[in-house]
């Protein structure tokens, strides 16, 4: 046992190490393959002992379940903004200030931090004993947002310092980033499943940082860099915030490279110009450089107004921008339906990069910015990597420019457009633009259970022009799977017989195969319970709809406007006659029904993943945080602080077996 808990500790120390290495100083040691036997080893350890699996562990940097929402923090120490400047001249008169506050002679020269300015998002980092045990955002400077699941999930920033005295309290300011080119590929695959872009780095970092599930944010490969010292305790001494930068590396934490210290104002001035056109060569975005008071005893002389310090100040880069015409707005159709505005412009060359098109994201964008073909505008690569209208030179309009009305129809398919938010959507599941994602869906597993038909098969399906339309499934012969790639006669067999036994599906199933969005399958469970057919479905009103204890006004909307898309209908007409066939099943309505629960703590008879499919089966719900509407809160094992915050709220707390006694009771 003994042996196991020190294996466990030097693997993890062997790990932060490599992590530091690979994620910090991008200089590894090992190889990638050394690097993942070693977390296997550790997982695999760990596994066995649970009892020495700790939150600082490295194979815990993705853990726990999807909030509900972000708690508020407010902060020990306020986080404060900075003050602006945009020209020489601007730093010039923000020295003579400090010069002048802590009563210096004009002459004296005043050393500073010069450190670049992200464009991200500030967060502040609580260490304990050396172990991360808090992150939250700036938010208005006083109380910002509990961000410590995703900011986890932040590779270069270690769960715990790897030195031997870690301060016993540290409180640190960083920057949340994106580099540009993790950017770039986020924005295209959002552009492959029709979702949205984001504008830029800065905008994408803190969309990621406010993802309610962290699984998501780990997905985003974010990074940080630290460049502050808020807090420590009071056996960590340093005098100029060149030191505190040095503390910061020597604890194992990413600082960035291009930190210098300037003698001058002067000499900070011409160390800042030197990254105007240099900037676009980093592979991450800043928009200007820090000048920060190097003595940290000037800096206590000069405190801070209600919003800024006195001691530090942005010096921002001039907005890099360009004029050309927007000659067209087309619409372009994502894989999940979104229809997305986007500008065809004059050809015109920006950092380097001729641009001839930008997208407008919604028409509520285009409304808010007023934006009309023929418009002359304002261009600028947000975050040097995509093109974003600023805005239209309304000076030089001539009376010609059109306003682009919005979509009443898709361009591909011509059905009907819905409004869904603050988009425009497509709602026909065969719509060419969406039908891989549509039979994706179809025949996953919790819909009609298509047991071969993957990913890779339905690309290649619709890639082939095999099918145009889910119920083109139904259509499928053994010679024409057989000779697709990675197939055979035995396969294709299988794939045909898979279809076959899919012929016979209860309503509920078939609704939420259907995709019908909003609906998931707890709603297609209501539905199927209180209509009993499909026909009933077919041609309810939104009103009966709403009646319906659950469903709420945007799903109702929803559920109204699929079926009254003809197009829909006939695929759904085209599925029956397929030999499709429908269980217009007397649902059992079991005690569970239409009741929330929520798990802590280990379950000894069920997995947590086996519990929930149970309930949601029987019709109920599972919820990932505490709420007051909760009707059962299930106590496994060793439950964490969920269960002491429902008893505090006087939820209806249950052990393990009382759960597996609800999910018979009738």
């Amino acid at each position: 046992m003994e042996d196991a808990k020190k294996d466990i500790e030097e693997l993890k120390q062997k790990i932060r190490y490599h992590d530091y290495r690979y994620y910090v100083l991008n200089a590894p040691v090992i190889s990638d393959y050394e690097y993942d036997q070693m977390m296997r080893k550790l997982k695999s350890l760990e596994e066995r002992y649970p009892q020495f699996k700790m939150p600082d562990s490295p194979t815990q940097r993705i853990g726990g379940k999807p909030l509900e929402k972000f708690e508020k923090i407010k902060h020990k120490i306020p986080m404060f903004s900075l003050e602006d400047a945009f020209s020489p001249d601007e730093a010039r008169e923000f020295d003579k200030k400090v010069k002048r506050f802590l009563k210096f002679p004009s002459e004296k020269d005043i050393s500073y931090s010069v450190e670049p300015k992200f464009d991200g998002l500030s967060i502040s980092l609580i260490y304990e004993n050396g172990i991360l045990k808090q992150a939250s955002t700036r938010g208005d400077g006083v109380t910002g947002e509990d961000v410590t699941q995703n900011v986890r999930t932040i590779k270069n920033i270690p769960l715990k310092l790897i030195v031997k005295n870690s301060p016993v309290y540290l409180d640190i300011q960083g920057e949340a980033i994106m580099f540009k080119q993790d950017f770039a590929n986020i924005n295209k695959e959002r552009e492959e499943t029709g979702l949205p872009l984001f504008a830029n780095p800065r905008n994408a970092a803190a969309g990621s940082i406010r993802q309610l599930d962290p699984k998501e944010a780990a997905k985003r490969s974010l990074r940080m860099f630290t460049y502050s010292i808020r807090e420590t305790s009071s056996d960590i001494q340093f005098k100029k915030q060149s030191e505190a930068l040095e503390l910061l590396k020597e604890w194992e934490l990413p600082v960035n490279e291009l930190n210098k210290l300037c003698l001058s104002v002067e000499e900070a001035i011409k160390y800042k110009e030197t990254f105007t056109q240099k900037k676009h060569e980093l592979p991450y975005e800043i928009d200007g450089m820090v000048f920060k008071v190097n003595e940290i005893d000037y800096q206590n002389r000069l405190g801070h107004t209600t919003k800024s310090p006195r001691w530090a100040i942005a010096y921002k880069f001039p907005p890099e921008q360009v004029t050309t015409t927007i000659k067209d707005i087309k619409v372009n159709v994502g894989r999940t339906g979104i229809l997305t505005p986007v500008a065809i412009l004059e050809p015109v060359n920006i950092s380097g990069v001729v641009v001839s098109k930008a997208t407008l994201h919604t028409w509520d964008e285009i409304r808010k910015k007023d934006i009309r073909i023929g418009d002359k505008v304002f261009l600028e690569r947000a975050g040097d990597v995509i093109p974003e209208i600023i805005k239209p030179i309304t000076e030089k309009r001539t009376g010609k420019e059109k306003i682009k009305p919005e979509p009443k129809e898709c361009p591909v398919c011509h059905a009907h457009a819905i409004r869904d938010g603050a988009y425009f959507r497509c709602p026909n599941i065969s719509c060419p633009a969406q039908i891989k994602e549509s039979i994706k869906h179809f025949a996953s597993k919790r819909a009609m259970n298509i047991d071969g038909l993957g990913d890779k098969l339905a690309e290649q399906l619709v890639g082939k022009n095999i099918i145009k339309n889910v119920a083109d499934i139904y259509d499928l012969d053994n010679k024409i799977i057989a000779d697709l790639e990675r197939m055979g006669e035995k396969s294709a067999q299988n794939l045909i017989d898979a279809i076959k036994n899919t012929k016979n599906i209860t309503l509920a199933k078939f609704l939420f195969a259907l995709g019908i969005r909003h609906a998931g399958e707890h709603m297609a469970q209501l539905l199927a319970k209180h209509f009993g057919s499909l026909k009933n479905i077919e041609k309810a009103e939104k009103k009966e709809l709403l009646s319906i204890k659950g469903i709420g006004e945007e799903v109702a909307q929803s559920i109204y406007d699929f079926f009254r898309e003809q197009k829909n209908i006939q695929t759904i007409k085209k599925l029956l006659k397929a030999g499709v066939k429908l269980s217009e099943e007397k649902i059992v309505i079991s005690f569970i029904f239409g009741k929330s629960f929520l798990f802590t703590g280990t379950l000894r008879t069920v997995t947590r993943n086996e519990a929930k499919d149970r309930v949601e089966a029987l019709g109920g719900m599972v919820k990932n945080s505490v709420s007051k509407d909760l009707d059962y809160v299930v106590i496994g094992e060793n439950p964490g602080s969920k269960k002491d915050k429902a008893k505090q709220w006087g939820l209806n707390c249950i052990d393990e077996e009382t759960f597996i006694k609800l999910l018979s009771k009738k």
